[in-house]
Parts: structure tokens; C-alpha cells; sequence
């Protein structure tokens, strides 16, 4: 099994093709990249951004390159020794028309080969049976068709119908409809002996009898092909055949205005396998399991093993010919039986790398049943990050986050009351649809016959709305002890809320802890089980809506500790816990990835670490919190009794401006841009006062104006003269978070994951913003010029780097360095014992220090933090007189003589290290034992 060093995020888009990575290679190369991790680059709907709008796996999309140039980016990476970890999304697809395997089910039915593929209910209890909600209209359908956008349409594929860019085809019983409109009037401009005519009615004929069973399946798909061949060949070459059927379809179509003439449409989208409906319908009424609550991307049954073969044949292709080397599955949580698909993966795949997209709690461990080498790096992007937040300060910062803002309520309540809130605009369809499930089987259960659907709902909602982690994994035959506790807890808590739902959550306790009776037959248990599996796969889109994109944008005390995975209300992890969980994962999970940025984050990995520095100065933070406010008190307007924006926002904002802002000042226009759009986004994922589903343009209008007056550089303007004093300050520490945090994600067990463009200052913001191209080539640039000067004299070069951390070059040194250090020893890092060292004296709690060790081999790492009270602004903390009495306490039988891997100087150890000598020219130290 090959397994990476160091991982490099790339988002492939239209921009970023695989033609333009070709030139990426080299530079990603010398700095110590040794595996590509791609996004999608399998065929998505046109034009796609990101790539996980997938509409056939089974092909490359033609958006990034065309085949050859995907093979010539291969031979380039081959040549550099690199590998290419393949992000891979089995969870669902496009709904969309260029999505051929739905396309067909909507053309035939049940007779489509792929007909069980889509996780869709076609027995559905709300007027959908034998039809799939189609929920893409703007408004009303009625409205829709009476303004004619919905319109009937005909090409060499066949009958269609069309909304703006939406395209779904006709179900092929319909032609019929169609083509026999008025067709008395094309016999007697024909006459039923011209050729034409005995075709166009043979075809008739075969449409009205085409195979129906399983085992005429080919027949059928041929004869249809025949069908379609003919319709086009009489349509293309015979002019009364052609303006007969355009004049059909401007019929059909009400071009005439006539809204008799409607009704023949509407009569045709009736008889159809999807039903057209207002984008809105899907919250409550729902047959098909979506990707979170995104209506345009419909699930797949990856269960079945007919689905998984289908979706798979190139990617096995591709894993085969070794032209890729490793899996990042995305959304496991989604799937029906994430154990059972990911040991079907691994039986297919044989020894490769695979890493999930699994978002772990605190108090979660990654199941040991997965075959999988470890996560993509969400629980160590949350402990590195919580050990720079000073977790003395976290009741002074409750107080003043109250204070300012008046926010009252619990970080618990926010949650639950935001799941609730989700629950009701987003989701009750798909809560309806579990509740319709367990009605069904437990009114065949004495126990359950007199549970009413309104109980089972309410009492669903809870239990869902108060769990704690993304999602359980119990299978007709697992139930970890894990599992088994998260959902007792659950229910206990459900029940001490609402005791008046005493016996429906018992009842529904008994279901998800799988607790047969005797009585119960295989059939029951089957029911029992799939209930089971449908609610683990609706809490993981909850906890995803309700945590990620709402409580993250409410809960703002400390923003830097917002993010995928987090946990909001600690303020910030102990060196003993990050190093208990290093450790842990040192046993467990060797080869996860380590994250501090993704394509997920909710901001960069170096916004954050500007962030954290606010923890260690509470007062000051809150004095000029206070000042800030009285300065743009007046810049505010007053809408319905609310000063906009509220003190909560306004808090969120001078976060977002401190951790954010950019280095160069000519970069600050561009800058206001990017945050407005940012912020329109924050308010509206948090949904107090404006939401996507209803926005707010008195809100978010008068928000925006804030934001333009308080960054106004004018004289008269003392808020942003005060700020970016306050805010150079704030940066200048955060450079130091920030190298240390990045020498800890290379040097701590798994391996190193960069997002594109973070080996610079990563200050993007969430999604689209950190999806911005990246100047590459100057980075290659600055890079190769920086390896130049290095071979003349190393020492020079780091004083420089050091004057002008600003320009993000001492990142990118830091990076080159340590990744060369951990290849050089890669045996060590990987297969050595994860050693946390205690540190002495007066500023041993700004240190943090562990070891590697593989005897005789070792490696120490030593990293500064909490630098407010040690160092003054524009000062380093190198040097003895910084650190003083500061020591590292080494164990027993460690080298004599290191080396500092970064500046190349000699170390001469003992049972103690002076951080004064080791970080003496560097801001941050991997010692190595001197090679002699």
C-alpha cells in the first residue's frame, strides 16, 4: 500500500483542468507534495464548479480536459515518483438531464435497467406514487405553465420537456399523446398508402406494444432505439410529417394562448414519471433522499450491489492501471451501510489507501469494522486548533460575549433549538417520510398499534433534534456499545423534556436499540432494521444543516473555534488532551490525514490562528469591543425596532475583520468585496433575521451599508484608524499560531494535508471564496528564487524571511523544510512512539513539545504559542532572553548532538533543552539526532 507523505488538496474546476496542473507538478514536487488530492474529476453537470454534482462516474469530465490530456497529467506525476488520491462520491448523483441512468428511469419506469438505482419511495403516501417529485420550479406549477415556461420540446433523442435549463425526457408510453394528436388531419394530407404514412403508423404501432417483462429488456431498449431512429428519420425528411409534429407541439405548448390549449400539456406532465413542482414542496412533501437538503442532487442506493458494480467500473479501471493510488470516500455518512460498502470497496480495491470524509466528535472513535486508513482530518484540524485558544480565558470570554451582545441563551440550546428549526423548514418532509416508515411497522406491534402518526413525529423530532454526533452505524448484526449509548442518552434527554411522549419514545427506543421479542418474525426484524438505517441516515444531513451551516453562524463567543467537526462550547483543548489524542491516533489511525484548511472550512486555517489570539486577551479584546461600538453606534440604522446589524453580528464582524483582513492595504477594496458577500452568506446560514429561503433585504441592505461606513479610511473615521492598529497587532501573533500550527500538522501522527494556495497565509473565507484561483506561478517563483539563496547562505535568508513574514515566504520555508525532515526519517515518523515532553520554567505553558522516537532514531518538535505576554509587537521569540529558564524535559537515552532541521544549526543536548538555544534563529524547532 502506498502511502502519502504529504497530500495536496487541488480543486479542479473549468479554471484549473488537467492541462494547467500539468505545470503544478514541478513546484508541488520540490516543496515535498508526494500525492495530489483531487476533487471530482468525473463528468458533472456543465460547467460545474466543484465537481460533486456528478452525472456519470463512469466517465472524465470534459469540462477539465479531454482524455489525453488526464493521461499525460498521470505520466508527469509518475515521472516526479508522486501518487493521485481520488476523492470519490458514491453517496448521489446530479438530478439533472445529463444524468443518463435518472433519465431513463423517467423515460421508462420500471422497465429501466436502472430503476432501483436512486434511493427513491415510488409507493409515497402524498399523491407521489409512481411519480418523482421534480422540485425545481420558482414558483408555483401552475403559475409556471400558465407563463409558458414549461414547454414541450423534440430532437433526435426523442420527446422532452423543458424548464429554462432543465431538461426531462418524456416517458416513452407518452409519444403516443403526442404524435395522435390531430392525427386524422396527417392521414389526409398523406394518405394512408404513402410510405411515410404506413412508417409513421408502424411506429405507432410498436409504441403502443413494447415489451414489458424483465426478460425482453433488450428487446425493448432496441425496439425504442428503432422507434426514436424512425420518429427522426420521418421528421428530418418529410416536411408534412415535420410541421405536423411542430404543430403538435406548438399546440401542446398553448402558443396559440388559448388556455384550453394548457391543459393539453398539463394533462401530458400528469401521465409523467416526475412531477414538476415549486422548489419549496420538497420540505415537506419528498420522495427521494437528497444530499443534505440540496434538491438537485438525488441519492443512491449503493446497497445494492448492482449500483455499486455500475458506479464503480472506471474508478476500479483507474485503481487497476495504478494510475491512482488512493480513495478520499466522501459523505460515508450518507450511505445506507457505510460498513458494508466500505468492505466491498476494500474486497474491489484490494491494498490501497482510503480515507473517509467522517466528521468525529470529542468522544468518538473511528469504527474499527471500516477498512479504511483514517479520516480526512476534521478531528485533528479541531484539536491543533484548540491548543492555540488559552482555555484560562474561557469565563472572561462567556462574560464579555454576554455583555456585548446580550446573548443569553446556551450553546446546547442554540443547537437544538436550530436542529428544530431545520427540522421544520428544511426537512419535515424527509422526517414525514420516517415517521409514515415507522407507522407502518408499529401498528403491527401491540405495543405500538395506539402510537399516532403525530406522536411518532413529534417524538422523532426530538430524538433527532438532541443527538449528539452525526450519525450511528448498526446493522442487523452490529450494535456497538458506543452506538448504544449515544441513543439511551438521547432518549433519556427526550424524555426529560417532554414526558408527555413517555411511550412513543420508549417505543422508538426499543426500535433504534434493535430490541426483539420473541415474538417477532425475520420479516419484522428486517422492518425493524431498515427503520433503523433510514434514521442514521437523516441524522448526519441534521447535524450537518443544523450545526455546520446555522449554529456556527449564531454561536459566535470565539468564531476561530466555529468550524466542521468543533465543538463551539470548550473553549479551546489542554496539551494534555491533544497529546492523549495524538497518541490515540498514533495506535490507531497512523496514516489519517492531518487538515488545518479544506474546501469545507468555514475559514482559513490562518484566519483562525489570528483569532485564537484574542483568547489570550480578553480585557483588552473587550475594552476596545466597547470602544469600537460607541464609534459606529451612529453608523447603524434602526428597522422594526432592531439596530442592524445587532450586537451579535457586530461581534461576528470585528472577528471576521480581525482574522481576515488582508497584509496589504492595496488589497482591502477587493477585500470589502469578498467580506460583503461573505456576510450576506453569514446571515443567512444563521437565519435569525434573513435566510435563503426568505431573505431579508432591509436587514442584510442595512448590514452591508454598516460595513461600508466603518471601513471608509477617512480621518473622521477613528474606528478604522483604532482598528488596524488593533488588527497589525492581532496579525503579527497570529503569524506565529500559524507556523507552529502548520510545523505540528507535518511532524504529529498521520500525514500533512495542504489546501491549495495554504502555503501561503490562508486567509480565504468559506466556500466560493476559498475556491479563488491561485497564482501558482509565483509561487513556484518565489519558491525556486528562495532555494537559491538558500544554497548561498541559509542564514541570511532566514533573517529576511523573518523581516518580511508578512509576504507568507516563511510559510512556504517552513513547509519545505519540515516535509524534507519527515521524508528523510519517514519510517520514524510513521512507525516511531509519539512521546509528549513536559516543559520547566516560567513560560513552559507557551511551549508545546513532544518526540518521536524509534531507537536510535529520534526527532523533538518544539513549538511556541500564548506570545502576548512573552514577546512585545514586531518582536521574535527567538533568543535566549525571550525564553529565559524555558526548558524541554527529555526522557532517558536521548541524543547527545542534534540538528535543527530548519536552520541546518547544531544542538547539544542533556536531560534538559534551553528553548532559548532552539529556537535561538527559528520561530519553531524539529530536532533530529545528528547524523554522524
Amino acid at each position: 500500500m502506498r502511502i502519502p507523505t504529504a497530500t495536496y488538496r487541488l480543486q479542479f474546476s473549468p479554471d484549473l483542468g488537467f492541462k494547467q496542473a500539468q505545470g503544478i507538478i514541478s513546484y508541488l514536487n520540490e516543496i515535498g507534495i508526494s500525492d495530489i488530492y483531487a476533487s471530482p474529476i468525473f463528468k458533472a453537470t456543465e460547467g460545474s464548479s466543484h465537481g460533486y454534482d456528478v452525472v456519470d462516474t463512469n466517465r472524465l469530465n470534459p469540462d477539465l480536459g479531454s482524455a489525453n490530456d488526464f493521461e499525460r497529467l498521470i505520466r508527469k506525476l509518475k515521472k516526479s515518483g508522486m501518487g493521485w488520491i481520488q476523492d470519490f462520491v458514491p453517496n448521489h448523483m446530479a438530478f439533472d438531464g445529463e444524468n443518463k441512468m435518472l433519465m431513463d428511469v423517467l423515460e421508462n419506469g420500471p422497465h429501466s435497467e436502472y430503476f432501483e438505482f436512486f434511493d427513491i419511495e415510488w409507493d409515497h403516501h402524498d399523491g407521489l406514487s409512481e411519480r418523482l417529485l421534480a422540485p425545481f420550479l420558482g414558483r408555483h406549477y401552475s403559475e409556471s405553465l400558465d407563463a409558458r415556461e414549461i414547454s414541450l420540446k423534440y430532437d433526435n433523442n426523442g420527446f422532452f420537456i423543458t424548464y429554462y435549463s432543465l431538461k426531462l425526457p418524456l416517458k416513452i408510453e407518452s409519444y403516443v399523446r403526442v404524435v395522435t394528436h390531430r392525427l386524422n388531419e396527417l392521414r389526409k394530407q398523406l394518405g394512408d398508402d404513402h410510405p411515410d404514412m404506413i412508417k409513421f403508423l408502424g411506429i405507432l404501432y410498436s409504441l403502443k406494444n413494447l415489451p414489458v417483462s424483465k426478460d425482453e429488456r433488450l428487446e425493448r431498449y432496441s425496439q425504442i432505439q428503432f422507434i426514436k431512429r424512425m420518429f427522426w428519420e420521418l421528421y428530418s425528411k418529410n416536411e408534412i410529417i415535420k410541421e405536423f409534429i411542430n404543430g403538435n407541439i406548438d399546440t401542446f405548448n398553448g402558443t396559440n394562448d388559448s388556455e384550453n390549449d394548457l391543459s393539453l400539456l398539463d394533462n401530458l406532465l400528469s401521465e409523467q414519471l416526475f412531477r414538476l413542482s415549486f422548489w419549496k414542496v420538497a420540505t415537506e412533501e419528498l420522495n427521494y433522499r437528497r444530499f443534505f437538503n440540496i434538491n438537485g442532487l438525488i441519492s443512491l442506493r449503493m446497497e445494492d450491489e448492482r449500483v455499486f458494480d455500475a458506479t464503480h467500473v472506471f474508478i476500479l479501471d483507474l485503481i487497476k492501471s495504478k494510475k491512482i493510488h488512493g480513495l478520499r470516500i466522501d459523505h460515508i455518512d450518507g450511505l445506507y451501510d457505510p460498513t458494508g460498502y466500505l468492505r466491498k470497496l476494500r474486497e474491489k480495491t484490494g491494498e490501497i489507501y482510503i480515507a473517509v470524509e467522517k466528521i468525529l466528535g470529542p468522544d468518538e472513535e473511528l469504527s474499527s469494522l471500516w477498512a479504511v486508513q483514517g479520516t480526512t482530518g476534521y478531528d485533528f484540524l479541531n484539536y491543533v486548533n484548540g491548543i492555540f485558544c488559552d482555555d484560562r480565558n474561557g469565563r472572561k470570554f462567556n462574560k464579555l460575549y454576554y455583555n456585548f451582545t446580550g446573548f443569553k441563551t446556551s450553546y446546547e440550546t442554540i443547537l437544538y433549538e436550530k436542529k428544530k428549526l431545520i427540522i421544520e423548514k428544511d426537512m419535515a418532509g424527509d422526517v414525514n417520510n420516517l415517521a409514515q416508515l415507522f407507522k407502518k411497522i408499529s401498528s403491527k406491534d401491540r405495543y405500538g398499534v395506539d402510537i399516532t402518526l403525530y406522536g411518532v413525529k413529534r417524538a422523532i423530532n426530538e430524538i433527532l433534534a438532541l443527538f449528539p454526533v452525526y450519525r450511528t452505524y448498526q446493522t442487523y448484526d452490529i450494535c456497538s456499545e458506543s452506538d448504544r449509548h449515544f441513543i439511551t442518552e438521547t432518549v433519556k434527554m427526550a424524555r426529560d423534556l417532554n414526558p408527555g411522549l413517555l411511550h412513543e419514545l420508549n417505543f422508538i427506543e426499543r426500535f433504534l436499540l434493535l430490541e426483539f421479542s420473541e415474538y417477532h418474525t425475520e420479516e419484522d426484524k428486517e422492518e425493524w432494521v431498515h427503520f433503523v438505517m433510514r434514521f442514521q441516515q437523516l441524522t448526519g444531513p441534521l447535524m450537518a444543516k443544523g450545526f455546520e451551516d446555522t449554529t456556527l453562524y449564531v454561536y459566535n463567543r470565539l468564531i476561530s473555534l466555529n468550524d466542521v467537526g468543533g465543538s463551539p462550547d470548550k473553549f479551546g483543548f489542554s496539551l494534555g488532551e491533544f497529546h492523549a489524542f495524538n497518541q490515540n491516533r498514533a495506535l490507531r489511525q497512523p496514516h489519517s490525514m492531518n487538515a488545518t484548511s479544506t474546501h469545507d472550512t468555514k475559514r482559513g486555517e490562518d484566519i483562525r490562528a489570528r483569532i485564537n489570539v484574542l483568547s489570550e486577551m480578553p480585557d483588552l479584546w473587550e475594552a476596545n469591543l466597547k470602544r469600537w461600538s460607541r464609534f459606529n453606534r451612529k453608523k447603524k440604522k434602526m428597522i422594526r425596532g432592531v439596530a442592524i446589524p445587532d450586537k451579535n453580528d457586530e461581534y461576528f464582524l470585528y472577528q471576521t475583520l480581525v482574522g481576515a483582513l488582508p497584509f496589504k492595504e492595496e488589497e482591502h477594496d477587493e477585500f470589502k468585496v469578498r467580506l460583503k458577500e461573505y456576510i450576506i452568506k453569514a446571515v443567512r446560514e444563521a437565519k435569525v433575521y434573513t435566510a435563503w429561503l426568505k431573505p431579508d433585504s432591509d436587514y442584510e441592505d442595512n448590514y452591508l451599508a454598516f460595513i461600508d461606513r466603518i471601513l471608509e479610511p477617512s480621518d473622521e473615521n477613528h474606528f478604522w484608524r483604532e482598528f488596524l492598529q488593533f488588527q497589525e497587532m492581532v496579525s503579527f501573533y497570529g503569524i506565529f499560531n500559524s507556523l507552529s500550527q502548520t510545523l505540528i500538522k507535518i511532524t504529529s501522527p498521520g500525514f500533512p494535508d495542504f489546501y491549495q494556495g495554504s502555503e501561503f497565509w490562508d486567509l480565504n473565507l468559506v466556500d466560493p471564496d476559498n475556491r479563488r484561483p491561485v497564482d501558482f506561478s509565483i509561487r513556484a517563483w518565489l519558491f525556486r528564487e528562495m532555494k537559491s539563496r538558500e544554497a548561498r547562505k541559509k542564514s541570511k535568508l532566514i533573517n529576511e524571511l523573518l523581516s518580511t513574514k508578512q509576504d507568507g515566504r516563511i510559510k512556504l520555508f517552513l513547509i519545505y523544510k519540515a516535509l524534507a525532515a519527515r521524508q528523510k526519517q519517514r519510517n520514524l515518523f510513521e512507525k516511531g512512539n509519539y512521546v509528549p515532553l513536559k516543559t520547566t520554567g516560567d513560560n513552559k505553558e507557551s511551549i508545546i513539545a513532544f518526540a518521536w522516537e524509534q531507537k536510535p532514531l529520534w526527532a523533538v518538535i518544539v513549538a511556541p504559542r500564548f506570545l502576548t505576554g512573552i514577546i512585545q509587537e514586531n518582536q521574535d521569540p527567538i533568543g535566549e532572553k525571550i525564553w529565559s529558564d524555558t526548558r524541554i524535559v527529555l526522557p532517558d537515552e536521548t541524543p547527545s548532538l542534534w540538528t535543527e532541521e530548519i536552520t541546518g544549526t547544531e544542538i547539544k543536548g542533556g536531560q534538559t533543552l534551553l528553548v532559548g538555544d532552539i529556537l535561538k534563529y527559528f520561530p519553531c524547532a524539529l530536532l533530529m539526532k545528528k547524523e554522524t
